[in-house]
C-alpha cells in the first residue's frame, strides 16, 4: 500500500506492518490503523513515527520510554489489554508520545499515556497509567544527548 504522508512523503507500507487499535487512540477514537515508521539511518533506537493510515497527515513522534526511563513499569488495567490479546513478554512493544518543540531542550515524553502494542497480532491499545509515579511531561533532551555520547 502506498501512503502520502506529512512527514516521509510518499512511503509504502506493507500490510503486515499494520497496527490496528480497535478503540483507537486517545482524543482520535476514529484513527485506527497505524504503522511505525523511522529514519532508516537511525534506526529504531531512537524517535520513531506513529503514522496514521486512516489520516495521512497524523503522524505522532514516539520512542521506547525505556531509553530515557530505564526503570519504566506502568500499571496497566487489564481491560485495555483484552482487545489485543493474549501478550507475551516477548511480543510487548510500549511506546510513548514526544512532544518535540523548537527549542529541543524542551523535549519531552508522556509517561503517563503509553501505547501497548502485540507485536505478534499486530493489534494495540492506548491507556493512562494507573499510578501517578510517570509524568505527562517528562524532560527527555539531556537524557537523550547523555545517551548519544555514551
Amino acid at each position: 500500500m502506498k501512503l502520502t504522508t506529512r512527514v516521509f512523503g510518499e512511503v509504502e507500507i506493507d500490510d503486515s506492518k499494520i497496527i490496528s487499535f480497535p478503540n483507537g487512540i486517545i482524543g482520535f477514537p476514529d484513527l485506527k490503523k497505524f504503522t511505525l515508521i523511522h529514519d532508516e539511518d537511525s534506526g529504531t533506537n531512537t524517535i520513531q513515527w506513529l503514522q496514521s493510515i486512516d489520516e495521512p497527515t497524523f503522524a505522532m513522534p514516539v520512542m521506547d520510554p525505556l531509553f530515557v526511563c530505564p526503570e519504566y513499569k506502568p500499571a496497566v488495567d487489564e481491560n485495555i489489554t483484552n482487545d489485543i490479546g493474549n501478550i507475551e513478554e516477548d511480543d510487548l512493544l510500549v511506546l510513548v508520545t514526544v512532544t518535540v518543540p523548537k527549542d529541543l531542550k524542551l523535549m519531552t515524553a508522556n509517561l503517563m499515556g503509553p501505547f501497548i502494542i502485540n507485536v505478534k497480532e499486530c493489534k494495540g491499545a492506548q491507556t493512562i497509567v494507573e499510578n501517578d509515579d510517570y509524568p505527562v511531561k517528562f524532560p527527555i533532551y539531556e537524557i537523550l544527548q547523555k545517551n548519544k555520547e555514551e
